[in-house]
């Protein structure tokens, strides 16, 4: 049997929805600084994504292209400067910074009511224990993508491969919230594929083409390929899907599975984060 699609697509066009609903309700409308340091094409391609879609829903883009020699400390004013302007109501710190940048310092001056991208330590902190607060994009939005599937997650036998700081922690953190029992894999992790193979949930955010094939996975799981990559043949993800669609129950396809959940998800933590400033 053919695994069922999780269109992200479909999902991320009904959370746009939401949020410009919840725009249209505040007083005044949020306020997205983007900051792009440099002139790195993928980090272009992405941000004018983001602000073309901030803009859509009537929020207000208040982007920033900084040069690729600004100075750590300069940098720090920056961000200082947006933490204390109340017209600012999310700060995104576009990732990856030109090397002589140290990003973790300034990722930390970011305000976590404002950290529209849940990456500071505050909001990690806030993630682990349970407490209220934004959290990070790609993460929630395979949250969202499960919760709509009707995926059971209590008592599931969840496995993560990866644990960066922007996906696989807390990843994992979202699943043991729903009570998910979470196994976390990585690079020096042994007999990878025995522990795929008993995952009801397989999320996959390794970063490394068509990694997880047919032997890795359940009959019937559900499959979320947090991958993106571009080859010669067109883009794919961490697993083979067409390998694995016909023992997977579930999957998520590459493109318009989790991709498109990741913006979503960010134009709704501005939102979230613009409410806070209001005192709802």
């Amino acid at each position: 049997m053919t695994a069922d699609i999780i269109d992200g697509k479909a999902a991320a066009a009904e959370v746009r929805a939401e949020v410009e609903r919840g725009v249209a309700a505040l007083d005044t409308p949020p306020g997205l600084a983007t900051l792009l340091v440099g002139d790195d094409p993928a980090s272009a391609i992405y941000v004018a994504s983001k602000r073309k879609q901030c803009t859509r829903l009537g929020m207000r883009d208040l982007h920033q292209h900084l040069p690729a020699d600004i100075g750590q400390d300069e940098l720090t004013t920056v961000i200082d400067d947006l933490a204390t302007d109340p017209t600012v109501t999310g700060i995104l710190l576009q990732l990856p910074l030109p090397r002589h940048l140290d990003p973790a310092p300034l990722i930390a001056r970011i305000p976590p009511t404002k950290d529209v991208d849940g990456l500071t330590e505050l909001s990690a902190g806030r993630l682990t224990l349970g407490r209220p607060g934004l959290r990070p994009c790609t993460p929630a939005g395979v949250m969202h993508l499960l919760a709509r599937a009707g995926v059971k997650l209590e008592g599931a036998d969840a496995v993560v491969i990866g644990r960066s700081a922007l996906v696989g922690k807390p990843q994992a953190q979202l699943l043991l919230a729903e009570n998910a029992t979470v196994t976390t894999c990585h690079s020096r992790t042994r007999d990878l594929t025995e522990i795929t193979r008993r995952a009801d949930i397989l999320v996959a955010a390794a970063g490394i083409p068509r990694m997880i094939g047919p032997d890795a996975i359940k009959p019937g799981a559900i499959v979320i390929d947090v991958g993106m990559h571009r080859l010669e043949t067109g883009l794919c993800g961490d697993v083979d899907t067409d390998a694995v669609i016909d023992i997977a129950g579930m999957i998520t396809p590459v493109p318009g599975g989790v991709g498109p959940m990741t913006i979503a998800m960010l134009l709704q933590n501005t939102l979230r984060a613009a409410e806070l400033a209001a005192g709802s």
